[in-house]
């Protein structure tokens, strides 16, 4: 039989050096069926001579993603009928000249998710096709999320500290609020991020195409833009992000409200403030405008505050920010907003059955949850399944039930922090473009919510260990044991630890106490890597810190630390 031979050029991920393109060489050369192969760290390109005899491309490609920790980035794509086939990717002109696709992938959206996507896909060589319609590339996070409330939430701090102090022998003088300038600053930083974080960050980039508008599926791989232009891709991904979820009450979009993405940008103070929720982002509007000299109601239609949380935990924050003079009112519904000169009248059906009306003189916000912007997506063209929520379901590889699209970020059934989007922005990519699939774990996944006293968690607390039939046990350790509380004269809040009584393995965490939040990566950590309470108890820790609060939590297991020295172990 005669030798045909064939050359090939393959798109590898995964290389660093000289190095690695020597150790794909080598092993190539050494496959039965491969003449002699060439490969680039720099460029990433492997090009490859095959005797079509002995070696199909499929055989080349499984032989590459083989050695190490390689992987092909494409499926490898006909050209012509004389041309050798190819999965390398250039620029968008030679993917039209394709003439199969315009792109490679087209992501959906602007936010982190949706540049985590952009970022991973030009590491790989792959013409990119990003619209995003509604906020301002770089989403949620950058523009009316993470970095607006934080930093307000610290301005508020530094507010309150200026007035309130510890320690009997020291007065504070108070604090003068120049509101204007603090909004101000506030969208001096948001600007500021959102260019030097995001669109600095692609603008160097050869194969990314950003394109502002409302994209709309036409079938699983093509989009219409702005009900004018069509654009097709391999594969798409979903990164759509959410929004607030209005309720419908009767008067409440005649009355006029606000939302965290237009309250924000208020540069004259409010009078007051009712708060529609008690979530985590109406919980963190409150402290922080309240704080800043606005007066501030929650309305809440459950029994408390953060419902998601046990009950200890929402106690704690209800007593300071109670004391703090938020009006908070659970179990009230409200039915219906009217206005009566420039004041907005609520009706609430009140926890004992009646009825009655609050008077607003500032502004409504509304806190009640977000929703998956999917609805002008056109996801009925394309079949896609949709948990009740409306979230775009997912499996632990981001795909969707449709093999060619996937999702990421608020937009799917996923937990819904700026930091899961981004590696799921990545993780799709990988998984469309390589035959090495990633796996994302939620399973020790920490968060925070930036209250005062924060509250942080990871793993499961104890009614979800229950929920999962884990034999468990709990320990609680007030900060009124732990030595840097008592020294700071600020022992609000507490430790939680939950274990599993068999392996005594930690497997949940939670921590309501100032700065709180910055112990609640080590405690994930240690969950993910089946650390042991006992491991926890028996490791250094500096004294004086928040951290040693952890080693007293895991021995209150076995122990009553209020009985032990300073120099416990």
């Amino acid at each position: 039989m005669p030798t045909t031979k064939e050359s090939v050029t393959l798109k590898i991920n995964g290389m660093t050096c000289s190095g690695c393109s020597s150790h794909i060489e080598k092993d190539l050369n050494k496959t039965t069926g491969v003449f002699n192969s060439s490969v680039n760290h720099e460029t990433g390109k492997g090009e490859f001579t095959i005797d079509t005899t002995k070696m199909t491309k499929e055989a080349l490609i499984n032989a590459v993603n083989g050695v190490g920790s390689y992987s092909v980035v494409n499926g490898v794509e006909k050209e012509d009928c004389c041309a050798s086939d190819t999965i390398e990717t250039t620029n968008k002109e030679a993917s039209i000249t394709k003439g199969k696709y315009n792109y490679d992938i087209i992501v959906i959206g602007g936010g982190s998710a949706a540049f985590s996507a952009a970022i991973k896909a030009e590491s790989l060589g792959l013409t990119t096709l990003m619209v995003n319609g509604g906020l301002d590339f770089g989403g949620t996070c950058v523009n009316v999320g993470c970095v607006p409330s934080k930093n307000l939430i610290r301005a508020a701090e530094t507010a309150y500290h200026a007035t309130h102090s510890n320690f009997e022998g020291i007065k504070p003088q108070g604090v003068e609020i120049d509101f204007t300038q603090v909004i101000k600053d506030k969208k001096a930083l948001v600007a500021a991020l959102q260019q030097q974080k995001y669109m600095d960050v692609v603008s160097d980039f050869k194969n990314l195409t950003m394109l502002k508008g409302w994209a709309e599926f036409v079938d699983n791989k093509t989009i219409l833009v702005d009900g004018k232009d069509t654009y097709s891709a391999t594969n798409i991904v979903i990164a759509t992000g959410a929004t607030t979820n209005i309720p419908n009450i009767e008067g409440l979009k005649e009355v006029g409200y606000l939302t965290n993405v237009s309250l924000f940008d208020l540069e004259e103070k409010p009078e007051s403030l009712t708060i529609m929720g008690a979530g985590y982002i109406g919980l963190e509007i409150a402290m922080a405008y309240n704080r800043l000299g606005v007066k501030v109601r929650i309305i809440e239609f459950t029994d408390r505050p953060l419902r998601s949380q046990t009950k200890d935990i929402t106690d704690v924050l209800e007593v300071q920010m109670k004391k703090e003079g938020i009006e908070i009112l659970p179990n009230f519904r409200a039915f219906k907003f009217e206005k009566q000169g420039t004041d907005t009248i609520i009706h609430c059906n009140c926890p004992d059955g009646t009825t009655t009306q609050i008077v607003e003189k500032g502004h409504i916000v509304v806190a009640t949850g977000t929703k998956p912007n999917t609805s002008k997506l056109g996801l009925e063209n394309i079949d896609i399944s949709l948990s009740k929520s409306g979230h775009v379901i997912v499996n632990e590889k981001m795909e969707t039930n449709v093999s060619n699209i996937y999702a990421a970020g608020d937009v799917a059934n996923t937990p819904p922090f700026v930091y899961t989007a981004a590696k799921e922005g990545s993780t799709a990519i990988n998984n469309a473009f390589s035959l090495s699939k990633n796996k994302l774990n939620y399973s020790s996944l920490p968060w925070v919510v930036f209250t005062d006293p924060q509250i942080a968690g990871a793993g499961l607390d104890e009614v979800e260990a229950e929920l999962a039939g884990i034999p468990f046990e709990v320990s609680k350790l007030d900060l009124t044991h732990v030595p840097r509380a008592l020294a700071a004269q600020d022992t609000r809040g507490f430790i939680k630890l939950i274990r599993n009584t068999e392996t005594d393995k930690l497997i949940g965490a939670r921590v309501i106490a100032p700065e709180g939040g910055e112990l609640i990566q080590q405690l994930s950590m240690a969950i993910k890597f089946g650390i042991t309470v006992k491991d926890l108890a028996e490791s250094f820790y500096p004294y004086l810190t928040l951290g040693e609060g952890i080693k007293l939590a895991a021995i209150t297991f076995g122990k009553d630390v209020s009985k032990l020295s300073c120099c416990a172990s």
